[in-house]
């Protein structure tokens, strides 16, 4: 099964995150199948780039998002 979900970056109390598709067995911050975008929540207003194609390619391949991920999408209109 395949989540979409974060992974981050960045040093500590500087978080960046990597939206990515990974198995759900991998770690958070471990293999992944492909990035779909980047958040950067420290910047005023948050910073959001997601490639809607792959995005929806993997929601229609049955990939479920995280909460976090899900209201990203939600605020992005992607369905």
């Amino acid at each position: 099964m395949v989540k979409i979900r974060l992974q981050r970056f960045g040093s500590k109390k500087r978080p960046f995150y990597r939206i990515v598709a990974a198995d759900v067995r991998a770690p958070r911050d471990g293999k992944f199948l492909e990035i779909i975008g980047t958040y950067d929540p420290l910047t005023e207003p948050a910073t959001v780039k997601i490639d809607k194609e792959k995005a929806e390619k993997w929601l229609k391949e049955g990939a479920k998002p995280t909460n976090t991920v899900k209201s990203l999408f939600k605020k992005y209109n992607i369905k």
